[in-house]
């Protein structure tokens, strides 16, 4: 029986507690780490899809996958605090659901990483080019710095930085908590800059209409904006530090989701009310997709007129800055993100080949992608592979086309975690909880109806490539995982804490293929 091969509970605990940290963290340093882990990204790269889809309206896009993630990082917090180890959603999937779900959400958290990180790429890509042409008045020609859906041919500034970021992860290069906070501040003081410089120019003429597509068009627009806050679960995962977690936790995760999205609202406000964000539409009116190859001839016949808008920049807040008169600090917007994103693809990075790294530990992968460097004492292989794919995504796909798609696995793997920890408290109501997720019979489900609200936000394509991707899992499933997994022949999973202990045989579940068997 699929759903009965599960993980023991107690073995992944034990793997913890021989890792166990000390708890130093309260709440004011929990919303500073959750500040510093969602803002940068998103809104960097986001803000002019957002505008296509949602004009004005996007201001509330931002409250609503706001509120998605805090129900989400409620229910994220208890399984991070009582699962403390590698893997995240996946780990936890295979705890409670069984290792059929387990790799449905490894295999969904490949869009989350992989994807994401291709799509920072594109994004870090827009705003060094724009600051290339603008500092030094060259004209880098479109076909070298945009995929084919944005009239171009090769993204090459984004794949070379996705090259980059493999090499430094192949050598083992990190980043140090000094570099780390420098990066954040830097970020943070460039969006803090912008919001001072734009927001005393507002034109509230600039609002109306507030929603020209209609609430379908914020839904959408929320599906996107989600990409802008993913990484707030650094917060949870940091419960095993937290001092009092069933107090400071909810105030961490709660607070930097606020300011993050109060901060959000002040950017989208000062780009509204300045340069204008409604949507540009066809020749006949029509409403353009982001991301299409008919909004980029759009742009393209916009700017050979002498009109621009902000929905068809790649950099969207330095080119607002500009508009408004202030062309150096728009400049130095652009080298802002062009510091700071590639340490977001990093991490992105990083947490993908970690993810890839733990399902080959237990042997739904091959063994060949947990084949650590001799020298550099990193995963290499799984390193190259998965620079090589992002690589792909950052030359030829748009941003929002990735965040989308990124998007998808994202809210599949938290509705995962939403249901685990629901199913958790019914089959195991005693087990030792750090933090319990405040009235989880309430939270739990409107997190889970927040996800599937959010996916089915998500355009047709997207949802037809999860499903796609889906279906090309269970069969690299059944084809592989499901023969080859530790668990399935009996053996007790290996962990990070115990890396060189092989795997030892336990007595077989009921149901499970005995070793040497058929399955073996």
């Amino acid at each position: 029986m699929i759903f009965g091969r599960a993980k023991s509970l107690d073995a992944i605990l034990a793997t913890a507690e021989k890792k166990s940290l000390t708890r130093s963290l309260g709440a004011f340093q929990l919303t500073m780490l959750g500040i510093g882990a969602v803002i940068g990204t998103g809104i960097f790269v986001l803000t002019a899809e957002a505008a296509q889809k949602a004009g004005p309206g996007m201001i509330l896009s931002f409250v609503i996958a706001g509120c998605v993630c805090a129900v989400a990082a409620l229910c994220y917090a208890e399984m991070a605090a009582m699962v403390p180890v590698s893997g995240s959603a996946y780990t936890y999937s295979y705890a409670v659901m069984g290792e059929l779900i387990a790799w449905m959400v490894g295999w969904a958290l490949i869009l989350e990483y992989a994807v994401a990180a291709g799509a920072v790429s594109v994004g870090w890509s827009g705003y060094v080019v724009g600051l290339l042409e603008h500092t030094f008045a060259i004209d880098i020609p479109d076909m070298l710095t945009r995929g084919p859906y944005d009239g171009g041919v090769v993204n090459l500034p984004a794949m070379l930085i996705a090259g980059l970021v493999t090499w430094l992860l192949v050598i083992g290069t990190k980043e140090s908590a000094t570099v780390n906070a420098v990066l954040v501040a830097i970020k943070v003081s460039a969006l803090s800059l912008f919001v001072v410089l734009a927001l005393p120019v507002i034109n509230m003429e600039k609002f109306t209409p507030f929603m020209p597509l209609g609430f379908s068009g914020v839904s959408a627009a929320a599906a996107s904006i989600f990409f802008a806050y993913v990484g707030f679960d650094a917060v949870s995962t940091a419960a095993e530090e937290t001092k009092n977690p069933q107090r400071n936790m909810p105030i961490g995760l709660i607070g930097s989701l606020g300011i993050c999205t109060i901060f959000y609202m002040l950017v989208a406000t000062g780009v509204i009310g300045t340069v204008g964000a409604q949507p540009v539409a066809g020749p006949a009116g029509e409403v353009l997709a982001p991301g299409s190859t008919a909004l980029s001839q759009q742009c393209a016949a916009l700017a050979a007129a002498g009109t621009q808008a902000v929905t068809c920049s790649k950099e969207a807040l330095a080119w607002t800055l500009r508009e408004i008169g202030w062309p150096q600090i728009g400049n130095l917007l652009g080298l802002a993100a062009g510091l700071a994103l590639p340490s977001v693809i990093l991490m992105m990075m990083f947490g993908q080949t970690r993810i890839f790294f733990v399902m080959s530990r237990d042997g739904l992968l091959p063994s060949v992608f947990s084949k650590v460097h001799p020298t550099y004492k990193t995963p290499y292989v799984i390193t190259i592979l998965t620079g090589i794919f992002v690589a792909l995504f950052a030359a030829f796909f748009p941003v929002g086309i990735l965040a989308d798609i990124s998007n998808s696995g994202t809210l599949f793997a938290f509705a995962a975690v939403s249901i685990a920890v629901m199913v958790l408290r019914r089959t195991d109501p005693d087990r030792r909880r750090p933090f319990r997720t405040p009235a989880v019979m309430i939270t739990a489900p409107i997190s889970i109806l927040g996800c599937v609200y959010l996916f089915f936000s998500l355009g047709n394509e997207t949802k037809l490539m999860f499903l796609g991707w889906a279906v090309v899992g269970l069969i690299v499933y059944f084809l592989y995982g499901y023969r080859k997994s530790h668990v399935g022949r009996g053996l007790v999973a290996t962990h990070e804490g115990d890396a060189d202990i092989p795997p030892q045989p336990v007595p077989p579940m009921p149901g499970a293929p005995t070793p040497g068997g058929k399955d073996a």
